[in-house]
C-alpha cells in the first residue's frame, strides 16, 4: 500500500511483519531516498532513540526505561537491504520526505486500524473516534490534544508542582535581603518602605505555567471544550492549574516555552517530565514544519506488547486479588530466591491457601507466538497445537513453582477468527504437576465500528469468564 502526500510518501506496514520488499510498499523511483531516510531509525534499539535528539517524537510507554519486558532492546523496524521488518511497535514515524505508517496487523488491508484506536481509548481513557483511525502528521497533533488530559491528571496525583521562586518587594515587611541598588533607586526620600527579595515555594512557576498556556491553547480548538471537560477529574485538575497561575500572561507564551527546554528531573514529581514534553509538543506544532526539518525525527509510537497488556488490565481489575505488578514501582513483584529481587508477571492471582490451588498467573503476548521459533521447534509447536518460545515457557513454569500456582495462562490476540470464541489450548505438567493454557483472543475484522465494538464486547466477556472458571 502506498499513498502520496504531496511531495512526501506515506509508506504502510503492520506490525510484526517479516522481510518485505520496500518496492511492494512505495514507488520505485524513491525506494533509495525512503532507505537514506529509514537508516537513521532502522536497526536501532528505542533505548537510543533519545528525547534530547527527537524531541518531536513520542514513545510509549514513556518509562520503558524501567520496564522487565525488555521494551527498550525493542526496534522501531529492521532495514536489510531493500526489505523492512517490523517488531510490536506501531504508530506513525516520519523523517524527511518519508512518512511510515505501522499499522495493527488485526487492520484490513486498506482499511481503518481499529484495533489499535480501540486499545488507545481503553488505555487512555479517550474517544478517537473523531480521528477517523487515521494515523498521519496531522492526526498525530490531535492524538497529543487527547492525551493531555490523561499526563494532566497523572501528574496531579503527585500533588502541585512547586518550587523556590525569587521574589522581589518594596514595603515595610523585610524578610529577605535587601536590595541596595533597588532601594535607592525606588524608596529615596525614605517613605518607610524597603527593596528586598526572597525565595518562596510558589505554585506559580514556569511549569505549571506551561501546563496552563497548553490548557489556553485547546480551549481555542474545536474541540478543545471536549478534552477539557470529559469527566470530573480532568475538569478539577483544569481548574488547580487556572488558580495557581495568576500571573498568566499569553503573550508571554515563548518566553515560557524557553524556561521548559531543558528537560524537569525531580525525584518527587517525576509524573511532571511527561507533561513538560507533551505541553512543549502541543504549544511547538505550529511552528515545527513536519518533514522539513533536515534530519528531524517526529510522530508518535506505541510498544504493541505493553500496550496489549495495559488493556488486559483495564478488564482484569474486577477479579477478586487480581494484581497486576507496577513494574516501575517496582511493587508486587514475586521473589524467586530468598531474599533476591523480585520478578514481575504480566498478572497473577494470590491464592488465600498456601497450596496454590486458587492461584494463577497470566502473561501477555502480543508477538506472534510462533516467531522466531526454530524450524525444529515451529514443527513441534504445529503437531502440540501450543506455539510458545522456549524462554516464554521456562519463564511461566517458574512463577507458578514459586508463588506457588497450579495454573497459567498466555494471553494473545489472534487473527482470522469468524466468531468471537476464546481458543483454548491446555498442557498438563510433569513433576509437581499444573496446567498451562494458550488462550486466544480473537480480534474482529469488521468493516463497520459498531459492529467491531459489539464483537469485542463479545470475546472480553467470553476472557472474563474463562479467568473467573479459574477462581472455582
Amino acid at each position: 500500500m502506498k499513498t502520496h502526500i504531496g511531495e512526501m510518501s506515506l509508506i504502510q506496514i503492520t506490525d510484526n511483519c517479516d522481510w518485505t520488499p520496500i518496492s511492494n510498499l512505495t514507488s520505485e523511483e524513491k525506494i533509495e531516498m525512503h532507505i537514506n531516510n529509514l537508516q537513521k531509525i532502522a536497526n536501532v534499539n528505542i533505548r537510543e532513540v533519545t528525547l534530547a535528539e527527537n524531541p518531536n517524537l513520542l514513545i510509549f510507554p514513556r518509562d520503558w526505561a524501567l520496564c522487565d519486558d525488555e521494551i527498550s532492546e525493542n526496534r522501531i523496524l529492521s532495514l536489510q537491504g531493500k526489505k523492512l521488518s517490523t517488531g510490536n511497535v506501531m504508530g506513525f514515524i516520519g523523517i524527511n520526505d518519508t512518512q511510515l505508517k505501522i499499522k495493527s496487523r488485526f487492520a484490513k488491508e486498506d482499511e481503518n486500524d481499529y484495533f489499535l484506536h480501540y486499545m488507545l481509548q481503553k488505555v487512555f481513557s479517550i474517544n478517537l473516534f473523531d480521528l477517523k483511525h487515521a494515523m498521519n502528521r496531522e492526526s498525530v497533533f490531535d492524538f497529543l490534544l487527547y492525551l493531555f488530559p490523561h499526563f494532566l491528571k497523572k501528574a496531579l496525583r503527585q500533588g502541585l508542582f512547586k518550587k523556590y521562586r525569587r521574589f522581589e518587594h518594596n514595603d515595610s515587611n523585610v524578610k529577605g535581603i535587601i536590595d541596595v541598588n533597588r532601594h535607592i533607586k525606588e524608596n529615596v526620600p525614605f517613605r518607610g518602605r524597603v527593596s528586598y527579595s526572597n525565595r518562596e515555594y510558589s505554585f506559580d512557576n514556569e511549569i505549571t505555567q506551561l501546563v496552563r498556556h497548553t490548557i489556553e491553547y485547546i480551549k481555542a480548538k474545536p474541540q478543545g471544550g471536549y478534552i477539557l471537560n470529559n469527566d470530573r477529574e480532568t475538569k478539577e485538575s483544569v481548574s488547580q492549574i487556572l488558580q495557581a497561575t495568576p500571573s498568566f500572561n499569553r503573550r508571554e507564551r515563548m518566553q515560557i516555552i524557553s524556561k521548559n527546554l531543558k528537560r524537569l528531573q525531580h525525584p518527587y514529581y517525576s509524573a511532571y517530565t511527561d507533561l513538560q514534553q507533551l505541553c512543549l509538543q502541543i504549544l511547538r506544532h505550529e511552528s515545527i514544519k513536519f518533514g522539513y526539518e533536515k534530519n528531524k525525527v517526529y510522530g508518535v509510537l506505541f510498544d504493541g506488547a505493553w500496550l496489549w497488556e495495559e488493556y488486559l488490565a483495564t478488564l482484569l481489575k474486577e477479579v477478586d486479588r487480581m494484581v497486576h505488578p507496577k513494574n516501575r514501582k517496582r511493587q508486587d513483584g514475586i521473589q524467586i530466591y530468598k531474599g533476591g529481587q523480585s520478578f514481575f508477571p504480566d498478572f497473577y492471582r494470590k491464592g488465600v491457601a498456601d497450596d496454590g490451588i486458587d492461584s494463577f498467573v497470566l502473561d501477555a503476548k502480543y508477538k506472534r507466538l510462533s516467531r522466531g521459533l526454530n524450524s525444529g521447534e515451529l514443527e513441534e509447536n504445529i503437531k502440540s497445537g501450543f506455539s510458545i518460545q522456549r524462554e516464554d515457557l521456562f519463564q511461566m513454569i517458574s512463577y507458578m513453582h514459586v508463588l506457588p500456582a497450579q495454573t497459567a495462562a498466555l494471553l494473545y490476540p489472534i487473527e482470522g477468527a469468524e466468531a468471537p470464541v476464546i481458543k483454548e489450548d491446555k498442557k498438563v505438567l510433569y513433576g509437581l504437576g499444573g496446567e498451562i493454557f494458550g488462550i486466544g483472543m480473537p480480534i474482529p475484522r469488521e468493516a463497520d465500528y459498531k459492529e467491531f465494538l459489539m464483537q469485542m464486547k463479545n470475546v472480553e466477556n467470553e476472557l472474563k469468564r474463562i479467568v473467573n472458571r479459574l477462581i472455582e
